[in-house]
């Protein structure tokens, strides 16, 4: 399987690309970003493109891919509905429709977040947003489109998040790790990425994976 990975440098598309490095079916990688990720390895290529919302000079490489891993995301905190859209919504239909037409074949997985809202019109407004993405997703031509909802994720192997406070929750709530996991919305940075290629490979018997169908998988 070659994958294509946006987001490699957030706290999942580090686990993803962990794991899909680690997968002997995963034959190789290709990240696409707006900026380095600063690793290298055999099945590893990587494209750094600052215009996400632009791709016609990058297209000629995003063929012949059997999977879109998008863990691209930014957090709604202080953030105008509008530009959170632009972001959220903008880039990944962006991407994803000009993946859709380049590679018919494709298994595209989306990471949402549990309380995702389907209905698009909830008083939660990055709820809103997410669930347009899902919903219009879902309608692009792919072979396979799902969207994963995980509730907490724990970080494994060193990988880290981006956002200042959500690392310093982390470090503090450490020692608390092996009781969270117990929980059916808590999943480690690992099992969610494992259970990503998973799905890219095989499909699942739904479009839509929370926490704990994550952790089944």
């Amino acid at each position: 399987m070659n994958v294509l990975l946006f987001g490699a440098t957030g706290m999942v598309g580090q686990a993803v690309l962990r794991e899909c490095l680690l997968d002997p079916e995963v034959q190789s990688v290709l990240s696409v970003g707006r900026s380095p990720i600063g690793r290298q390895h055999a099945k590893l290529k990587e494209i750094t493109h600052a215009n996400l919302l632009d791709l016609a000079a990058i297209e000629h490489r995003l063929t012949d891919y059997d999977a879109c891993i998008f863990c691209l995301g930014v957090s709604s905190a202080g953030m105008s509905e509008e530009k959170y859209r632009s972001i959220t919504y903008g880039i990944t239909m962006h991407v994803a429709g000009t993946l859709a037409k380049l590679n018919p074949q494709l298994t595209f997985l989306y990471i949402t977040g549990m309380g995702t809202d389907s209905t698009e019109h909830g008083s939660s407004m990055w709820a809103r947003v997410k669930g347009k993405t899902e919903n219009d997703l879902l309608k692009l031509p792919f072979k396979g489109a799902y969207m994963f909802r995980p509730g907490a994720i724990l970080p494994k192997h060193g990988v880290k998040s981006k956002t200042k406070l959500y690392h310093f929750f982390y470090v503090v709530l450490k020692p608390f790790y092996p009781l969270m996991e117990r929980m059916k919305t808590v999943t480690t940075s690992d099992s969610l990425a494992r259970a990503m290629i998973k799905v890219a490979k095989h499909g699942y018997s739904k479009e839509i994976i929370d926490s704990a169908e994550i952790n089944r998988i």
